[in-house]
């Protein structure tokens, strides 16, 4: 007698939403922990986010300004929804991040959380790290880090001053494991390296950041105190790319997909050229740089191309001892978001970069495109040595961990 198979009712579609728990969204991650026994690896997440919008109120407060602190909250007493937007330049059509409506968590993150002795956002950094088996994270603004396309540079910088208050007053130090790298307001030289001076010594800041959707030249003169006051304290500097589809390049661009997968790179290329053909590796030759949220695609293309124009026009670059793809091999850059459609291209890339020294694992939680510590165990053509370094060991050492 045939046995007859089993009933098998089907689980119903789950539809994350903002209040989705962070470790459901995550389940399939911790899956990888166990298949690839992450637990035995060193994991630093160099870029993920939490969504400063939800604490906005308490940051408005911290203005230094007294007039703009009261106009800010003037503007969150009296309009509706500029509890989350008063000052701010955050722009309602970049929701298109969350696919339609369909991917919703970095919108908000508004799970329930009954914990009361840490703010809640530390709570939701734990439940991430916890989930992809982290052991340090680096945690930066999500809307903030728009901030340099402000049309008001002295607004950017008090707001950014403001987050920064916020940031290491309520959220640093109150895990070990919850690590940062300060965004520069970066419209004010003087506020940058007086930001430096005021945070470097914090032991969860780890470093320091220019959102990069900005149009400002990185190699001007009134910056060159800034830089070497980093690379004094040994303390890296970080370009963190960003969506814009206003510019002169993705304004003509008809879809979110377009502008976000130009926009992401093409910040980090103009500050990277300015950069190297400008001799700030040079100048600076002990200041680690990080490229953050780009990607890797575009860095071969870099090299061969400010190659190819270097060897035609020395005289543009005099403070060039050597090609500049050697300074960029000096440089470091995260994995997020990893392009794996091809890996025989992706095999080229890693080879070009060194990745084995030079590449960064970032998550980019909790950003709908986010990247867990599986996606780098899954690479076939890495050695062991390879994904260690990856997941941790770099960071461990380009950070001092």
């Amino acid at each position: 007698m045939t046995q007859a198979t089993p009933r098998v009712t089907p689980h119903p579609t789950q539809e994350i939403t903002t209040r989705t728990d962070t470790r459901e969204i995550l389940a399939n991650a911790r899956r990888d922990t166990e298949r690839y026994h992450l637990d035995d690896y060193f994991i630093v997440d160099v870029d993920s986010h939490h969504v400063e919008l939800d604490s906005w109120p308490d940051i408005i407060a911290r203005i230094e300004n007294p007039v703009l602190r009261d106009s800010g909250q003037q503007m969150i007493k009296n309009w509706p929804g500029a509890d989350r937007t008063a000052l701010g330049t955050f722009t309602p059509g970049m929701t298109a991040q969350d696919v339609g409506g369909r991917i919703l968590h970095q919108a908000a993150l508004a799970e329930p959380v009954t914990e009361t002795a840490v703010h809640r956002d530390v709570t939701l950094v734990r439940r991430a790290m916890d989930a992809m088996s982290i052991d340090i994270q680096v945690v930066f603004p999500q809307p903030m880090l728009e901030i340099g396309l402000h049309p008001r540079p002295e607004v950017a910088t008090q707001l950014l001053m403001a987050y920064n208050r916020w940031f290491t007053d309520t959220i640093l130090g109150t895990d070990p494991r919850i690590k940062t790298m300060l965004g520069l307001p970066f419209e004010n030289p003087e506020a940058s390296l007086r930001t430096v001076r005021e945070y470097a010594d914090h032991p969860g800041v780890i470093g320091f950041l220019v959102t990069s959707q900005r149009s400002v030249g990185v190699h001007r003169n009134e910056y060159m105190p800034l830089y070497a006051e980093l690379q004094e304290r040994g303390l890296p500097l970080g370009f963190h790319a960003g969506p814009n589809q206003n510019d002169s390049m993705t304004s003509t661009m008809n879809k979110f997909l377009s502008a976000h997968a130009i926009s992401f790179v093409t910040c980090n290329m103009t500050h990277l050229t300015n950069w190297v053909i400008n001799g700030m590796g040079e100048r600076f030759p002990n200041l680690k740089v990080i490229w953050i949220e780009s990607g890797l695609a575009w860095v071969p293309f870099m090299m061969q191309r400010l190659d190819h124009e270097y060897q035609l026009r020395q005289s543009d670059a005099p403070l060039l001892t050597k090609m500049p793809s050697d300074y960029m091999r000096e440089m470091f850059y995260t994995s997020q978001p990893l392009e794996v459609t091809d890996f025989g291209l992706l095999e080229s890339t890693f080879r070009a970069v060194d990745a084995e020294h030079s590449l960064l694992y970032s998550s980019d939680w909790p950003h709908w495109d986010f990247d867990v510590p599986g996606r780098i165990m899954s690479i076939p053509f890495l050695t062991e040595q390879a994904k260690r370094n990856i997941l941790g060991e770099n960071a461990r050492k380009l950070f001092n961990l």
